[in-house]
């Protein structure tokens, strides 16, 4: 695999994580987003497909220290246990009779409380969005600088 292809799987990643932010930010404003549009657990997302397939690759990268790669996976780690959270406030989990699963479980009176709360967990995973972006152009840098032949025999 190229360079050019490698970087536009890491980009595509990275716009679906921007993606995956943004539907966040849709729910908490209200928007009826689906239970399943947004992956709770970090291997479900494109962007954690990606890390966890292709992206592991690039560990072998000379120019990459493993640090990037940790980094970047605790990062993604927190960001899932962050959602979570929102999950739980707007995907309640009760007994589902017929109606529930007919017309699906979003809780639809948050209290004041829970959307103030939703509201924070929001705020804590863009800060941490922030920073995985940050990691994710080093790598990206890295990727840039490593020349062609030495990334060919890695991928």
């Amino acid at each position: 695999m190229n360079k050019v292809v490698v970087l536009e799987h890491l980009r595509a990643a990275k716009a679906a994580h921007i993606k995956w932010v943004q539907k966040a930010k849709l729910l908490i404003s209200g928007l009826p987003i689906k239970e399943d549009a947004i992956p709770v657990d970090s291997t479900e997302c494109k962007f954690g497909k990606w890390f966890y397939g292709e992206g592991q690759k690039l560990n072998a990268m000379p120019n990459n220290s493993l640090d990037c790669m940790t980094k970047i996976e605790t990062l993604h780690f927190e960001l899932h246990d962050i959602y979570l959270k929102i999950f739980k406030i707007y995907f309640n989990k009760p007994q589902k009779g017929f109606m529930a699963k007919v017309f699906g479980n979003k809780k639809k009176d948050l209290t004041t409380q829970e959307h103030s709360d939703a509201k924070q967990f929001y705020d804590d995973m863009e800060a941490i969005s922030r920073e995985l972006l940050e990691e994710i152009g080093r790598l990206e840098r890295r990727l840039l600088a490593i020349p062609e032949e030495e990334l060919n025999n890695i991928m």
